[in-house]
């Protein structure tokens, strides 16, 4: 069983920055794609990105890109969301996924596992 475990989330102004982390445990990280998922009060959860298990295919809602990076560091088990030009639009509780297959996947119902959340609130 793998878990994951988010980190770096808070509260910052319109237009600030934050860097999250998602460390998995176990040795099988490097294998599987992970992906980055926001929930905002009321909605659904929604896709945010996606990296490829090597990290050379990443995906981007079109919500974010150009302001989001995903980034893996296989060695250190780990995967980032740097999020940069942060709107009140992107508060929510930002989650980590892993699926057990290299290829990354923009659905929910592609993953497997699921970290327990990070909030993240943007001030305007």
């Amino acid at each position: 069983q793998v878990q994951l475990v988010e980190s770096g989330g808070g509260l910052v102004q319109a237009g600030g920055s934050l860097n999250l982390s998602c460390t998995a445990s176990g040795r099988t990280f490097s294998r599987y794609a992970m992906g980055w998922f926001r929930q905002a009060p009321g909605q659904g959860r929604e896709f945010v990105g996606a990296i490829h298990s090597s990290g050379e295919t990443i995906y981007y809602a079109e919500a974010v890109k150009g302001r989001f990076t995903i980034s893996r560091d296989n060695l250190k088990s780990t995967v980032y969301l740097q999020m940069n030009g942060l709107k009140p639009e992107d508060t929510a509780v930002y989650y980590c996924a892993g699926r057990r297959t290299a290829a990354p996947a923009m659905s929910e119902m592609w993953f497997d596992y699921w970290g327990q959340g990070t909030q993240v609130t943007v001030s305007s």
